[in-house]
């Protein structure tokens, strides 16, 4: 299930009490990099430009070399970088509701 499935059915349940949505993620990346297969391994590297400068970094790799693919790769890292972005603005989101600033 995708996160905007997951979007999708929160929104037809009504639950729209303050939270993140897929495109307040999305709106949060300046750019992206990847890094594929250093030295000849099977690692993917996504690095992820937020914003405000700062950068996450998602990385995915296989255990058999003759899995790999780029384009896999290149999925599952992004994702796992998107994922660290979610931690963080899910944090800013509760401090912001905890101090009152919404």
């Amino acid at each position: 299930m995708s996160y905007q499935d997951i979007e999708n059915e929160m929104q037809e349940k009504g639950l729209t009490a303050p939270r993140i949505t897929p495109a307040d993620i999305e709106s949060k990346i300046f750019s992206e990099e990847f890094i594929l297969q250093p030295a000849g391994t099977t690692l993917t590297i996504c690095i992820l430009m937020l914003k405000n400068g700062y950068t996450v970094t998602g990385e995915s790799a296989c255990a058999s070399p003759e899995n790999f693919d780029q384009d896999m790769g290149m999925k599952i890292a992004r994702k796992n970088a998107a994922d660290k972005v979610w931690t963080l603005e899910g944090y800013l989101l509760k401090e912001k509701l905890f101090t009152g600033e919404l």
